[in-house]
């Protein structure tokens, strides 16, 4: 493709300069040889014509016959996660799919061999200039405000009550800016009918007959109309009042360009009942003359459009104003908002994908066991049965690692795709167990590999067996020891936590025991190096809060803190990765995210919202991890078994860890009470003692509460959960 520039600059130079010229071309470029000439050519010298018909093809195709506004808008609802996107196998393509696929081996068999090179220079030919003066001001179509643009439309038309006219003289300067009205616009605007009676008896104003229908209009005006419209008009009215003046078309046109915000030629000729073709010479002349300026203006418009210039930069300031306003930053309750939104709480969709795309968003975050399905996966996932992570796990997609015990019945576990897991998951805890027993374990998991309890305790000598699997758990909550299921973490603690269908397992086999295990530095081999750690680490957290602050690293406690992934976070906004600003107000000035999550926080600025019921620790939840808990009658806490309840970003319930003591913070209805019902049940029953200290049955909210669904027992009012 350079051989031909080639020529033509050797030609072009050699009648500029009379100079012998020699151009050198290949696939990567052109070079110039010139023997006689003391500098080099300026750059003007060298910029050939641009190829206005390559150009005007590429406007047809991307402006007539591809809907570039909607695609704009999918991708950009896919970016902030309004649309999934999920692949699906088929035996055969579909009929918008075949036909593509044949276009492709048709004509375009060898487009994909070029190089990337090759494929960016051939972009390059085209003038971006020319490019932009085809497409029309396709900057304006994404930065006029339409909010905006309707409210200088009430204000242009005077349709706001505070500049209706005040008397008889201020209602003729109406007429005189507007042009004509009917009677029903001119009542909207603020005219009495006795007012157009005495403008009338005045002649001041005459009744016309306008696209079939009865218009006040001006006496000055009367001329411009007969000769423009060619309406009729009545008798009596002065000779001056009759002289159409200079261009009577297009001085309606002006005037109507100046009382509207941008319209089409289609919108002039409706308005007044003559065909299009008599608007557009008009309007053409008042292009020329920049009385009116052409182009696109609106983003659901067609066509060419015209506005005039003094509205346009109204439009401008208007829509720049509210921009400013937009990028200004949201209250914290806008964020309680939008991390429900961002991690798909109550999601529809379900199957292994979903679960795949969730342990995605909740990588390295660590959470305690006796959680983390019943209440933060099944809020996330439709249908959620266990036996989907059972199967991810099994098959090596996913794995699953200790992160410290709590107490004899519970301890913290985070999940892993498993292609990340080397790159996320932590060292094992420095003060790890080193007793004689634990070594024996690491031995035999190091050098065996995978195995099940009974070769476990085999190799240790025998012995207590509680011993020996006690043992191992240690190394469990250390980080060292996994397994090929998530069952043992189910049957640990008390039986009223395990699931109601055990699976069934040999007399000697201890439910904890159950399934393979394996050390997990055996699966994460040797690791990462620390910059790819950090890169990995900061990319979760973008994941799963969409917008990140210094408190969130702190709460989640990852190593290194805020302080260690700055410099990563900072490399990233450099690139144009992630974005940096002061998104959320009170969470200090270092705060970065996704571009589609900053799009969708400020969809999220005003009030309003859904009910969100969802466990404390869940981290969907945004107070006591990056807002401040509200002031209560009790302690409210990010802790395993507490529920709360939002509406609208804000805190309007807390169920308390045991689920004895609910804590309330505004006005509560029977619909919080039944999506607390709805979370806090999952399985098991809650029975409510306590409300803001005082008994339940003394509280206001008691016939709330048996309304939601609640019974009463001799200690208070319980709720049963289904399955």
């Amino acid at each position: 493709m350079h051989a031909p520039l080639a020529l033509a600059l050797e030609a072009r130079l050699h009648e500029r300069l009379s100079v012998n010229v020699r151009a050198l071309w290949t696939d990567d470029g052109i070079a110039l040889h010139l023997p006689d000439v003391e500098s080099p050519p300026s750059l003007e010298e060298l910029i050939l014509e641009p190829e206005e018909i390559l150009a005007e093809t590429w406007r047809e195709v991307m402006s007539d016959h591809f809907d570039m506004p909607a695609l704009t808008d999918f991708l950009r609802r896919i970016r902030s996660r309004e649309v999934r996107v999920v692949a699906v196998d088929t035996e055969r393509a579909s009929p918008f799919a075949s036909s593509l696929l044949f276009s492709y081996v048709a004509v375009f068999m060898y487009e994909g061999d070029a190089p990337l090179a090759e494929r960016r220079a051939q972009a390059l030919t085209l003038d971006r200039d020319l490019l932009a003066e085809l497409l029309g001001s396709e900057d304006l179509r994404e930065l006029l405000d339409p909010e905006s643009m309707a409210q200088v439309e009430l204000e242009l038309q005077g349709l706001l009550s505070e500049r209706f006219p005040r008397d008889v003289d201020e209602a003729h300067d109406l007429l005189v800016r507007l042009g004509d009205l009917s009677d029903a616009e001119a009542a909207a605007r603020g005219v009495s009918d006795e007012w157009l009676g005495q403008l009338e008896r005045a002649r001041r104003a005459v009744s016309v007959r306008v696209a079939g229908e009865s218009r006040w209009i001006a006496a000055e005006d009367a001329g411009k109309y007969r000769e423009a419209l060619g309406v009729s008009l009545p008798i009596g009215l002065p000779e001056a009042f009759l002289d159409p003046g200079k261009g009577p078309m297009q001085s309606l046109i002006r005037r109507y360009a100046r009382t509207h915000v941008p319209f089409v030629a289609a919108d002039v000729a409706a308005r007044w009942g003559v065909p299009e073709s008599s608007v557009v010479p008009a309007l053409g002349e008042l292009v020329a003359r920049g009385d009116v300026i052409a182009g696109e203006f609106r983003p659901a418009a067609h066509g060419r459009e015209h506005c005039h210039p003094d509205v346009l930069r109204m439009l401008r300031r208007r829509s720049l104003a509210a921009l400013r306003r937009e990028v200004e930053s949201v209250p914290p309750e806008a964020l309680a908002r939008f991390l429900p939104e961002w991690h798909g709480i109550g999601s529809r969709a379900s199957g292994s994908d979903r679960l795949l795309e969730v342990v995605f968003q909740l990588q390295g975050l660590a959470l305690p066991a006796s959680v983390i399905e019943r209440d933060v996966i099944a809020s996330r996932v439709a249908n959620y049965n266990p036996r989907l992570l059972d199967e991810l796990v099994s098959m090596g997609d996913v794995v699953w690692v200790g992160r410290g015990s709590l107490g004899t019945n519970d301890g913290r576990v985070a999940l892993y795709l498993r292609g990340d897991a080397p790159r996320l998951a932590p060292e094992p805890a420095p003060d790890r167990p080193t007793t004689a027993l634990h070594e024996r374990i690491r031995e035999h998991l190091g050098a065996r590999g995978a195995s099940f309890f009974r070769d476990v305790y085999n190799a240790c000598g025998g012995g207590n067996e509680d011993e020996v699997l006690d043992a191992l758990w240690d190394l469990v909550w250390s980080g060292e020891v996994t397994n090929d299921t998530f069952a043992p973490l189910r049957l640990i603690g008390p039986a009223s936590r395990r699931p109601a269908r055990r699976p069934r397992l040999p007399r000697l086999t201890q439910p904890r025991a159950a399934g393979r295990w394996s050390l997990v530095s055996t699966l994460v081999g040797a690791g990462a190096s620390p910059t790819e750690r950090l890169h990995s680490e900061a990319g979760v957290l973008l994941q799963r809060h969409g917008v990140l602050t210094r408190d969130a690293v702190v709460v989640e406690g990852w190593p290194g803190g805020f302080a260690g992934l700055y410099p990563v976070l900072r490399a990233m906004e450099e690139s144009g990765r992630i974005r940096r600003g002061y998104f959320v107000e009170g969470l200090g000035g270092s705060q970065f995210a996704l571009p589609g999550a900053v799009d969708r926080l400020r969809t999220l600025r005003e009030s309003g919202g859904r009910i969100v019921a969802l466990a404390a620790t869940d981290p969907a939840n945004g107070y006591g991890l990056v807002l401040p808990w509200p002031d209560s009658d009790g302690r409210m806490a990010r802790a395993a078994g507490a529920y709360c309840v939002l509406d609208g970003g804000a805190l309007v319930l807390y169920l308390e860890r045991g689920g004895k003591s609910l804590l309330t913070h505004g006005d509560a209805g029977v619909e919080h009470m039944q999506a607390l019902i709805g979370a806090g049940t999952a399985g098991r029953r809650i029975e409510i003692q306590k409300v803001d200290g005082m008994p339940v049955t003394e509280s206001r909210l008691a016939p709330l509460l048996r309304e939601a669904g609640f019974s009463s027992t001799h200690r208070g009012l319980v709720a049963y959960g289904v399955g």
